[in-house]
């Protein structure tokens, strides 16, 4: 095809992408149906991955729960377990004889089950051993969300090296090996929807959180490249939804502060209102959400604007130092467990 022609016809295409974008802030798109699917939940046991176990149930998913706690997870299970039962009485308490939707009518609740796995995903052999697990006893997962993370707190020169090691593996690393191990069935079926749980510090940093910010611009990294490699395989049956949430209210991140006179207008996220958000996006194939709207107005002016402007918003913003009080808080708080300790 001659070259200038090409170019019209991607013009057009880009130019036709930003309409489809328009029209479906204005349209909202019809959610899929995940009912009677394996959906694995990394970090399940508490935070976000407990809300979206929650969430997928709601939806007659069939879960599959990771966490490196086998007591918050179970926790998590029972709660789901306590939603297919109310589930299931509604089933039973519904009119004989009357047909339901296509997604009630994919699995009876009183069929869909959970199913809690004790899994370090720092750590990739776990992860492969238990993935086979997932395989022989559950079937093949449909969905999967890398949503286990960690924070380790500390300022990069006092932080010791097997934290730094820690946070990259789970943040980031096992984000390949979960892949790696349930992408393949899933290339083959041409069916699937990968899930990465990252944060707007995965797109723009702040200081203190070297070594969390890393891991999250490399989980990003990761995702990205993953979904331009699934297009360029054509499988466009696997779908693929980064999320991308502001401070999240689950303790993570406790004494977290930015400047006083702007912590109103943009305050810490409830967790359930970021998993609704994230839910909205990955049962409407949306590639990417950022949450609130306005991170992706601070992503783009971070890409075109001088650092040294950067510096002058962050400062302005109280977000230059706004983990320090945070990281106070973990060095006091292991302090005082030294101290109880005796050590």
């Amino acid at each position: 095809m001659n070259i200038l022609v090409e170019l019209f016809v991607v013009t057009f295409r880009v130019l036709w992408a930003f309409v489809l974008a328009a029209a479906k802030w204005l349209v909202r798109p019809k959610e899929k149906s995940v009912a009677g699917q394996v959906c694995l939940i990394t970090g399940a046991g508490s935070g976000l991955g407990r809300l979206f176990a929650l969430e997928f149930a709601r939806r007659r998913a069939l879960l599959v729960l990771w966490d490196i706690n086998t007591q918050s997870n179970e926790e998590t299970a029972g709660m789901v377990r306590h939603i297919y039962r109310e589930m299931a009485q509604e089933a039973a308490a519904a009119a004989p004889g009357v047909a339901g939707d296509g997604e009630k009518d994919a699995l009876p609740p009183c069929n869909l089950q959970v199913y809690t796995y004790t899994c370090d995903v720092g750590k990739r052999e776990n992860v492969y051993s238990t993935a086979e697990r997932v395989r022989k006893e559950v079937g093949e997962v449909s969905v999967l969300v890398n949503n286990a993370g960690v924070v380790s707190g500390h300022h990069l020169l006092e932080c010791p090296d097997e934290l730094i090691e820690r946070t990259m593996m789970v943040n980031c690393h096992a984000h390949f090996w979960t892949t790696k191990a349930f992408l393949p069935k899933m290339l083959e079926m041409n069916h699937g929807h990968i899930v990465t749980v990252a944060s707007s510090l995965g797109l723009f940093s702040t200081a203190g959180v070297e070594d969390y910010c890393a891991s999250k611009f490399g989980a990003v990294g990761f995702h990205e490249s993953l979904s331009h490699e699934l297009k360029a395989a054509e499988k466009d049956g696997i779908k693929t939804t980064l999320v991308c949430p502001y401070l999240v209210d689950t303790g993570m991140f406790r004494g977290c502060r930015i400047r006083k006179e702007i912590e109103p207008f943009l305050p810490p996220l409830k967790p359930e209102y970021c998993v609704k958000q994230a839910m909205r996006a990955i049962l409407t194939d949306q590639p990417m959400i950022c949450t609130p709207r306005l991170m992706y107005m601070v992503t783009f002016m971070k890409s075109i604007l001088p650092f040294e402007a950067v510096v002058c918003m962050y400062r302005f913003l109280g977000a230059d130092k706004c983990m320090y009080p945070f990281i106070a808080q973990r060095k006091q708080a292991t302090n005082n467990n030294e101290a109880k300790n005796g050590i």
